[in-house]
This record gives C-alpha cells, structure tokens and sequence, in this order.
C-alpha cells in the first residue's frame, strides 16, 4: 500500500506539473470581450512578472500555488487573486474600465520594466487604446494629443517636440529603445519624429527632465521612447493569426490613410508585418481669424511657374494654404525566435520615405519684413528616408554578475535633403545628406533578493556623415556646384559610453536611485575649401562627459508619493554644431567652430502624486534647470577672421554655435483626473516653463507658452464621447528669443495670441471586431497658429475610422 500510495503521489505531482507548466491565463475586457494586451501581472514580492499579449494571453508557469497574483493596467481597475483563486475562474480574468489612470510598468527610465512607484522621474505613458481613440495623422500629434508635450510645426509633414524649455537635438528620440539622434540633428526645430508610424506603435513612453544616464548625449529636455508592435509567441503547437486594418479619412487636408499589420506566432518562431500610406493635401487653416489681426495667418498668394517665368497669383481660398501637401510610407517588419527559456532573439526593420515636403514657412517668407515681395519661389525638403534594420538577443539566466542581458546591434540611414530656388531665379540648389549610424549596446541587469537591483551597461555609436550639393537650371538643365551644408569631404562622430544604476528599497517605503554615466566623444570633419577661404581644412574634437543621479521616492502613506530628483545631463557637440555652413535666415551665415565643447544642465525635480483610491488621481512636478556652456548662436566675425562672406550670392554676416556662459529654466505641471460616476470622467493637463540665457538677459527660444488640455468623457458599453479643449497662453513678443523676433511671416505684432480649441470624439463598437470612430475638431473653425511653428493649425476637421481586427 506504501508503494501504491507513492507512486500515486508522484504521478499525481508530475500531472500537476506538467499543467502548471502550460498554464495560461487570459485577460479581457468585461464590457466589449475584447483581450487586453500589456496587462502587467506579478506577485506580491515583485520578483515575477509577466504581461499579456495581443491575444490578451500570459504564461504563468514561473509563479507557485502560494503565489498572490497582481493584474494591473493603466485603463482598468486593478485585481488581485491567489493562484486558487483564479484556477476556479478556469484561468479566464475579466477586468472592469475604469476612466482614471493610475500607476502603471514602465520601461523608459531603466530601458526594463519598472514599477512607477519607484520612478523619481515625471513619466507619462500614452497605449494604443488612446492612439486609436485620438487619431493622430503622425506621431508628433501623439505627442501633442497628450497635453504634456508642445509640438513646434514649420510644415505639415513636421512636428518638432519642446520638452522644459528644450527642442531639437536638446530632446532625446527612441524607437524600441534605440536612440534617433543622429550627428546631424540640429538645434533649430527638428521634423524627423514623423518618420515613426502611429499606427505602428504598441505604447510611447514620455520621460521628462533628463535621461542622460541610459540614453547619453542630447537628452536634456527629456525622451520620447515610442515601443513598436512585436512578434507573440504560441504558448502551444497552436498558431496564432492576427490581422488589423484601418481606413481614416479627414476633411482639413483631405487626408487619406491607410493601414494593415499581420501578425502570426508559432511556439518558438513569430513574425510580424506593418504597412502604412498616407496622402495628404493643402491644409485649410480655421476661418475665424483674429478680429485684431485681421491679415494674420492669410494666404493671400502664392507663385506658380507660367511660360518660363515665376508669377504670383492670388489665392481664392486665403484658409487654404497652398503648397502644404505630402505622402508618407511606412514598412516595418519583425521576426522573434525564442529556442527555449533563456533566449529570446529578434530582428526588427522599420522603412519610411515621404514624397517632397513643402516647407510652407519659407513659402510664406516677404521681403522687407511682411510688406515686400515672395522670397522664395519654391523651397521643399526632398523626400525623408528613414532605415533601421536592429538585432536584439535576450539571455536570462541568474548569475554572478547579471540575471538578464541584452545585447543589441542596429543600423539606420537617413537621408533628407533641402530644396530651394528664389523668386524669378532658374536655379535650384539641392543640398543632399547621408547618414550613416551604427550602434552596439550591452545591458545588465541584477536582482540582489527583493529588494535590490542593479543595473549596468556599455554602448557605442558610430555616425558618418556624408554631403552633396548641386545647382540645376531648371529651363537648361545645366548643372554646376555649389557649397554643400556639412563638410564635402565626409564627416565621423563617434560615442562611447559606460553606465551603471542602482535602485534599492530602504525601507518598505522609501526606495532611492543612484546613477552615474561616462561618455567620452570623437569627431572629425574634412572640408576642401573649394567655396569657402577657410584657415583649417579639419575640425577635431576629443572630449567626455560625465553625468549622474540621485532620485527618492516616498510612499508615506496609501494613494500618496513623493518624488525629488537630482541629476545632470550633457549634450556634446555634433557635426551639425561644429562643422555645418548653411543660412539661418537671409543675411546671416552660420560656420565652423573648431573650440566648441559641451553643454550641461543640472536638474532638481520634486513631485507629489496622491491617488483617491480608484476616484481620483492628483498630480503635480515641479523642476528647476541650470544650463552651463549653453550652445547658442552669436556673431563669430573676431574669431573667424571676417565680419561677413558671400553665401548664395547675398553678403551674409557671419554667426556660429558657441559656449556663450549659463542660463536656467523652471517650471511646473500638473494633472489631475477623477471618475465622475455613471460613466463619466475628467481628465487634466497643464504646464509652465520659464527661462532665460543668463550670457545676454534674453528669454530662451524653446521655452513654450502655457499651455495643456481638458476633457470629459463618457463610456457607456460599446460607444466612448468625449467633449475636450487644447489651448495655449499668449507669448508676447517680449517674451521671444532675438533669433525669433525678426520672423514677421510667423507672428503678429504683439507675439502669439491666446487660443483654444473645442472638440469631439467618439468611437462605437460596430461589432466585436470592427470599430467606428468618428470626431470633429476646433469645431468653432477658430484661426491660431501655435508658437514657433510656420504653419497655421487645421480648422474644422471632420475625421471618420474605421478599424476591424480579425
């Protein structure tokens, strides 16, 4: 009977483990039914977690019977059940809406998923649900959608991000944790965020202040991390087939989009695909113009090529603002093969190419301030082509020295080029770029007990720049040379860096973070002086930075969270700051500065987060930066040797990018949102940024106007509406930077006026796989052109999608 018994009892034991080892559990949406992806779950202890997949589906063979699970999801309420708890439930999880956003995982600030509660950093997350109900055209509107982020547009295929007084190549872009930033991103405002497809993205991470520790140079006002769609696995010899469409139509620009991705999952292989088109035409402003500035923002005219000559016609639609169209096309393809439990490989390629861009603030430029002639009779960015091709290798196996490793290989190349041709002039110049970027990182990371994990890693990038130019007669056909924007005889930058991060639990309330970075960047140019009577004919720079943090988080008592944060970042000179030759405006010339070095900032954040259990969350961060050898533009006629050099045939004065001394900025945002019962909800957002270039009592150029958002929504089964306004404060022309002072064709008189918008939006659920949504935007068709930006923002825009997954 022992023997019996015994062998009962190991039979028993392995059937229990074999279905452990298999077990699944399955989340979904208890109004719609749909599956709910990333849908964290772990346990008490912190020290498993899983999340769900596109098919709402998680493996929880790592947890143990005794385990207490924790679902959790930024859009729903949170769960906890033991593991018998949810084995009676045959492993099927329902989970309820709920309108206010609480703590969630995010991966942004260590490059792992971390919990919020232990993030020091002001960090936002915006998923695919809320992409979907938006509708952005690009991912610049992500970002603007959000009321956290101001979106600068010189065009409408752009959209350039300020983060806390900071832009351009002062803001950190990544796509599945690779950086953007390229050695030829320039301080100026920055389209190249709409090379990332929306209607790709799995969630983007926001992360405000700097990210200097993990992501390196140029993040000083913050990182936008968008995470892309991936590959899920079968957990079976079952296959899993996923299809999503959608078709979207809005009326501003006639925009026509459309978008399909499959995905398929074997056990140990998936695969993924995604393809985006969009068209869009002229964009039609708001027709209730300023009653004060009446002529502002008007398209009056615009100039057509007739018989060999340039004539100006006038424009019988002044909202309509002729030449702002475009198309863009994106590509993406992922593979995932994961042979067993400690490895998990992929491979990821991302293609995007625009037709030729109008860029519709130099379309609009006059002479002699707002009063004279057109200046130009075309200028237009040649199409943007954007290619990252990244090799990823995950290997988790507990060790001495790391539990989990990634090693991460990519490539990009970019390739853009400016367009333009003056008034009554035949020759075109065309200035093209080239770049080529490669990128190696190894990241650490160890977990010491519950309580204790250390994060480490190295990386190295390496940029080539290459530059052409050329001038082509357009009646002729005739070709000849002219000065190309960076070195002609190539340029190289190179970083190299190393970082280490240490987050620990104090107490079962106090969790701190130290972090340190070193970087130390190479570059090296080569002109031939063929246009120009340099003095040098190669630009060297050796140099290094280091950066550091140290971050507390407080949980004194349940729903409330206090967050101080010290730290510093760094932006090293790239080819753009140190080597470029190229017009800022008519009359100035930007060139070379071999002495120029770094800039750092010094950052003090603090921020309280206090939730009202599941009814309300208030949020408030402050922040406070000082900015030292800042990089600005000043005139350089001393130290180059000449006060002015001829540049495309106008006597231009002579400018470059130095160390002009300090500066410092400071702020405060805040957000809140409640649950208002019987399916309605509110939701908040607002930010104020101040600042001034202390070299000369100047304000700085990035600091936006206040500015934000609010809504209320309500959800009933099946159908979401909600009514919500953007708005920004007035910037008066004092507040301007002097760069931006003298650009009439962007701003009134007194600056940029106040405005806001009034919207609508709604989605219905046709069936359990198609989805209609329907919006209506600046419903009053106000006029307003947000400030910085060359192009005025839509009028009313009626937008319908549709959206089915099979």
């Amino acid at each position: 009977m022992t023997l019996r018994f015994w062998v009962l009892f190991a039979a028993s034991l392995l059937l229990y483990t074999v279905d452990l080892s298999a077990q699944t559990v399955k989340v979904v949406d208890e109004n719609s039914q749909q599956p709910i992806i990333n849908v964290y779950i772990f346990n008490n202890e912190r020290n498993k977690m899983v999340s769900t997949n596109k098919e709402g589906v998680a493996r929880i063979e790592k947890f143990s019977v005794d385990d207490t699970l924790n679902f959790r999801h930024p859009s729903y309420q949170k769960l906890v059940l033991s593991y018998q708890e949810l084995k009676g439930q045959d492993f099927m999880i329902q989970l309820k809406g709920q309108s206010v956003l609480m703590d969630d995982i995010y991966v942004s600030a260590s490059k792992r998923a971390e919990d919020r509660t232990k993030i020091p950093q002001a960090i936002t997350r915006i998923d695919d649900q809320q992409v979907a109900f938006n509708n952005p055209q690009t991912s610049a509107d992500i970002l603007k959608h959000s009321g956290e982020v101001f979106v600068q547009k010189s065009q409408m295929g752009g959209g350039s991000p300020m983060m806390r007084g900071f832009a351009a190549n002062s803001v950190l872009l990544a796509v599945d944790g690779i950086r953007m930033n390229n050695a030829i991103f320039r301080s100026g405002n920055l389209q190249n965020v709409i090379s990332i497809d929306p209607n790709a993205i799995e969630n983007t991470e926001v992360l405000f202040g700097p990210g200097s520790i993990i992501y390196g140079s140029d993040a000083l006002g913050g990182v936008m991390n968008f995470q892309t769609i991936s590959p899920e696995l079968s957990f079976d010899d079952s296959t899993i087939v996923n299809v999503n469409g959608m078709t979207r139509y809005s009326s501003a620009n006639n925009e026509r989009t459309i978008h399909a991705d499959a995905s398929v999952g074997f056990e140990k292989w998936g695969s993924t695909t995604s393809i985006t088109y969009s068209s869009f035409d002229d964009l039609r402003s708001g027709s209730d113009f300023y009653d004060e500035f009446p002529n502002f923002g008007k398209r009056k005219e615009y100039v057509i090529r007739r018989d060999g000559f340039d004539a100006v016609v006038p424009n019988d639609d002044v909202t309509l603002q002729r030449f702002s169209g475009y198309q863009q096309l994106n590509l993406m393809q992922k593979i995932r093969y994961k042979p067993n439990a400690n490895w998990d490989l992929s491979y990821g390629s991302h293609f995007a190419t625009t037709s030729d861009i109008p860029r519709y603030d130099r379309l609009i430029q006059r002479e002699n301030g707002d009063t004279g002639q057109l200046v130009n009779a075309e200028w237009y960015y040649g199409p943007q082509i954007w290619m990252m091709n990244t090799l990823k290798a995950d290997y988790l196996s507990a060790s001495n020295w790391f539990d989990n490793l990634t090693t991460t290989f990519s490539h990009q190349w970019f390739q853009e080029s400016r367009n333009d041709r003056d008034f009554q002039d035949n020759w075109r110049r065309n200035r093209e770029e080239n770049v080529n970027v490669y990128i190696a990182q190894l990241d650490f990371d160890k977990h010491f007990g519950d309580d204790k994990e250390l994060y480490y890693g190295i990386e190295g990038i390496y940029n080539y720049v290459g530059s052409d130019a050329k001038s082509t007669n357009i009646e002729t056909e005739d070709v000849r040379q002219v000065a190309t924007r960076y070195p002609d005889q190539g340029s190289n930058h190179t970083q190299l860096a190393a970082y280490v991060k240490y987050e620990q639990d104090l107490t079962s309330n106090l969790t701190a973070i130290l972090g340190t970075r070193y970087s130390h960047v190479m570059l090296d140019a080569e002109f031939s002086n063929a246009f120009y009577d340099f003095n040098f004919q190669n630009i060297s720079l050796n140099t290094g930075a280091l950066s550091g943090n140290a971050g507390f988080t407080y949980r004194p008592a349940d729903g409330l969270q206090l967050n101080l944060n010290a730290s510093t970042g760094f932006r090293a000179p790239n080819v753009d700051d140190v080597a470029k030759v190229f017009d800022s405006e008519p009359g100035t010339v930007i060139v070379p500065n071999a002495d120029l070095g770094s800039e750092y900032t010094y950052n003090l954040d603090f921020a309280v987060i206090k939730t009202f259990g599941d009814i309300a969350r208030f949020e408030v961060n402050t922040f406070y930066t000082w900015l030292r050898d800042a990089m600005v533009r000043r005139d350089f006629g001393d130290s180059f040797g000449q006060d002015s050099i001829m540049y495309d045939g106008t006597l231009s004065n002579v400018e470059a990018v130095v160390n002009a001394g300090k500066a410092y900025i400071y702020g405060v945002s805040g957000s809140f949102s409640s649950d208002m019962g019987r399916g309605f909800s509110f939701d908040s957002r607002l930010t104020f940024t101040e600042g001034e270039d202390r070299s000369n009592n100047e304000p700085m150029r990035h600091v936006a106007p206040l500015f934000g958002m609010a809504s209320v929504k309500y959800e009933i089964k099946k159908m979401s509406v909600e009514t919500f306004t953007e708005f920004n404060a007035k910037k008066p022309i004092s507040d301007f930077s002097p760069s931006e002072r003298n650009k009439p064709h962007l701003y009134t008189p007194e600056g940029t006026p106040a405005w806001a918008t009034l919207n609508l939006r709604t989605s219905y659920q046709l069936s359990k796989d198609i989805t209609l949504n329907l919006q209506v935007e600046n419903i009053l068709d106000k006029h307003y052109r947000p400030y910085s930006s060359g192009i005025s923002a839509p009028g009313r825009n009626i937008v319908v999608a549709l959206r089915g997954r099979f």
